[in-house]
């Protein structure tokens, strides 16, 4: 089959692989019809993250038809067309029966990326995320054997097309759960406030489903024009540029009456753009992550409110500014998403018409293109937003 793999920092290629064949009796092969490029590729692509080998197959967000199942998946069966969540659970250890799928202790035979871990079990695995999540191959392939089936893999009926359910695999939710992790909910009080640092996929994700769940006024900080513009025509958001505001959450403070909003998402992640001091650290190792974001957030969110971080985080940073955490007595929110839990709730938005996460999609490859594909999204050109790879 064809599928597109690792080689080093910026360099992918679609090559020629094995087709993958069952493992477990759990097992399905999956022929896969859409897949994306995800913000979290971008890490590995850019060498940001360790335990990546010459030959991985990347990508977890995809979806396609069941072709062969192993004799105890009972859930789906061939011919099914499924969604997968990127996180590979379980569904019968301690957390799994928490809904919190993200924590399975089953499925990672990785270390995860926490460096003060003791004895704790790591994270769940993930798919295409290096060995740290299991080594799991990922789906910008053409077939993809996807673990735990009868956990994971979401049926979808007639009458929806790949793209309207595609990011139930992994944006959405994630949108969906920085949403909730924030405190919007249906029915929240008349003039809440959200401030949604980052406008890629998962920011705009957030976005839709703030202004789904009720949010009054949405703040949205990023320094590139055609994301902000999007998200102020989709759904509603007042933007700011931080290359032409030096201090966003100043502003957000001052447009708030001088409170801040109820709460902050953290949408960037560890390669937030940051003070040449960070970066300089961050070259040499010695911080692990840019704090800028995080610090906006904290300056941004009211006493008694709520930072919520979908972002990706690995290792440490400096100036966390704990003391203003505390003074203002924040929240924090934060960690993988625990998508199995969202994914039933949400198509069903997506049937109604409540959520049509497609929106936001602008270029459309085939897989042999997946390369470019991902140069196009990292370096923002031809205002790129997300990119959806057909195999085939």
């Amino acid at each position: 089959m064809r599928a597109l793999t690792y080689h080093g920092t910026r360099d992918v290629r679609v090559e020629t692989v094995p087709d993958p064949v069952l493992q477990d009796s759990d097992d399905i092969i999956l022929r896969v019809t859409a897949t994306a490029i995800c913000g979290s590729d971008l890490h590995l692509y850019r060498g940001k993250m360790p335990g990546m080998e010459a030959g991985d197959i990347l990508g977890h967000e995809f979806m396609g038809i069941v072709e062969d199942a192993g004799p105890d998946v009972v859930r789906i069966g061939r011919g099914d067309r499924v969604v997968v969540p990127f996180v590979i659970a379980c569904g019968t250890c301690f957390f799994c029966l928490l809904s919190e799928y993200a924590s399975c202790q089953n499925t990672n035979p990785g270390t995860g990326a926490a460096l003060n871990r003791k004895q704790i079990s790591p994270p769940a695995a993930l798919f295409g995320y290096s060995a740290l999540y299991g080594g799991i191959a990922g789906g910008q392939a053409e077939y993809v054997r996807v673990p735990k089936a009868n956990v994971g893999p979401l049926a979808i009926s007639e009458g929806l097309a790949d793209e309207q359910v595609l990011f139930l695999s992994d944006i959405l939710p994630t949108g969906y759960q920085a949403a909730v992790n924030a405190g919007i909910k249906p029915g929240i009080k008349p003039g809440s406030t959200v401030a949604i640092f980052g406008a890629g996929p998962v920011g705009q994700m957030s976005a839709a489903c703030c202004r789904m769940l009720g949010a009054d006024r949405i703040f949205m900080i990023d320094h590139h024009p055609y994301r902000l513009d999007f998200a102020r025509t989709a759904y509603g958001v007042h933007p700011i540029d931080f290359d032409e505001q030096d201090d966003p959450a100043e502003q957000v403070v001052q447009a708030t009456g001088g409170r801040g909003v109820d709460a902050s998402i953290e949408a960037v992640g560890f390669e937030a753009k940051g003070s040449a001091t960070e970066t300089v650290l961050a070259a040499l190792k010695l911080e692990g992550s840019s704090g800028h974001a995080l610090r906006q957030c904290i300056a941004a969110t009211r006493r008694g409110g709520v930072v919520s971080i979908p972002g990706v985080y690995a290792g440490f940073i400096h100036a966390f500014l704990i003391g203003d955490a505390f003074d203002k007595g924040l929240t924090f929110r934060m960690g993988q998403t625990h998508v199995q839990r969202f994914m039933p709730e949400l198509l069903q938005m997506i049937q109604e018409g409540r959520l049509a996460p497609e929106a936001i999609i602008t270029h459309r490859l085939s897989l042999d293109e997946a390369a470019r594909g991902y140069e196009i999204f990292d370096e923002k050109r031809e205002d790129c937003r997300k990119v959806v790879l057909t195999p085939g």
